[in-house]
């Protein structure tokens, strides 16, 4: 029973894997990859950079002033990255696509795991989050 009240309450260790999270996003095009494309690569690249900065920016957002719309926007996130590779037609490349499945999975259950915690929050103890 323990084990669920460490997951029942949002805490702040949760928005620092969430930074993480959006670093590595940021980095995975430079994981070992098969070559792909140059247009390709390019649209991989700074897709990648674009979902990984925002990613990181709510989720240090989510450490200063909680709000459940971050978290939703962190599930959206997660759901783009995994369908990422059909959409910029670099599915072919099996690292980018495990890599951002993966990463993308993370992010969202992450994000549906702190939505589910502050779910039934008022405003002002959202506000209390990591004080």
């Amino acid at each position: 029973m323990s084990d669920f009240r460490l997951l029942g309450t949002h805490r702040t260790w949760e928005d620092w894997l969430g930074m993480l999270l959006g670093v590595l996003i940021i980095l995975s095009p430079w994981f070992p990859t098969q070559e792909a494309a140059d247009t390709d690569r390019s649209l991989m690249v700074l897709n990648a950079f674009v979902v990984g900065i925002i990613v990181l920016g709510l989720c240090q957002l989510e450490y200063v002033a909680l709000q459940r719309w971050q978290e939703v926007a962190g599930i959206v996130l997660g759901l783009w990255l995994i369908a990422s590779p059909a959409i910029f037609g670099y599915a072919n490349d099996g690292m980018m696509l495990l890599a951002h499945s993966v990463l993308g999975v993370l992010v969202v259950l992450l994000a549906a795991l702190q939505l589910w915690q502050d779910w039934n929050l008022s405003d002002q103890d959202l506000l209390k989050h990591g004080h």
